[in-house]
């Protein structure tokens, strides 16, 4: 009797498939600085109270020209009583301001650095005190040389006119006093930021209505 052979066969241990998992980095948080570019800077409130005061100034420079239209010799001469040199120096403090802003908010926005910031907004309110001491001596001079606002129709407009202005500086330099609070924190919220962007926008509308003024009350004859 040929003994049948019983092949054992020895089950092997199954072979799972190794799935290399490559680990996929969560991307960073977006600083800042990144977040906010590309938008319109501030709140949607501080360019509702832009639009209107634009508004407003834009009829009274329309109005100054139709009046001037009609009797140009009169403005002419009234605009030949002021003196450039504080008009100019007053632009030039202003712009140098904004400047100052502008770099000051992108201090602000990427985190740059603690101290640069403040310091960018402090030189912009020295700006600022500079342009209100400068139209002291001016308003000062035309006074003296019995040149008041109700000299003619120039003399009423550029007193209205620079007098609303100066009030928009002073209330800018509160704001710029903000900004420098503001910068002063260790850390910012895209609240607070926003915030800031919001007080450097009127302070360069306030720029703005200066570069408009100089021209047409020092310059056009």
């Amino acid at each position: 009797m040929t003994p049948e052979s019983h092949s054992t066969f020895t089950e092997a241990p199954a072979i799972r498939p190794v799935v290399a998992t490559a680990v996929v980095a969560e991307p960073e948080v977006e600083s800042a600085g990144r977040w906010t570019r590309g938008h319109v800077p501030g709140e949607v409130g501080i360019w509702i109270f832009i639009l209107g005061d634009m508004t407003l100034y834009a009829a009274l420079f329309g109005s100054f020209m139709a009046d001037r239209s009609r009797d140009v010799a009169l403005f002419n001469e009234s605009a030949a009583e002021l003196h450039v040199s504080f008009g100019a120096i007053n632009t030039l403090l202003l712009l140098c301001s904004s400047l100052f802003v502008v770099l000051g908010i992108r201090a602000v926005r990427e985190q740059i650095s603690r101290q640069r910031a403040p310091l960018l907004f402090a030189l912009a309110m020295v700006c600022g005190a500079g342009f209100v001491v400068n139209k002291y001596f001016e308003y000062s001079d035309l006074l003296s040389s019995d040149l008041p606002p109700a000299e003619n129709a120039f003399f009423i407009y550029y007193y209205v006119l620079t007098g609303i202005h100066l009030t928009h500086l002073l209330a800018g330099m509160c704001v710029l006093y903000f900004l420098y609070r503001t910068s002063r924190r260790p850390r910012l919220e895209q609240k607070q930021i926003r915030a800031a962007e919001s007080g450097a926008s009127f302070w360069h509308v306030v720029d703005l209505l200066w570069i408009v003024l100089f021209p047409l009350l020092y310059l056009v004859a």
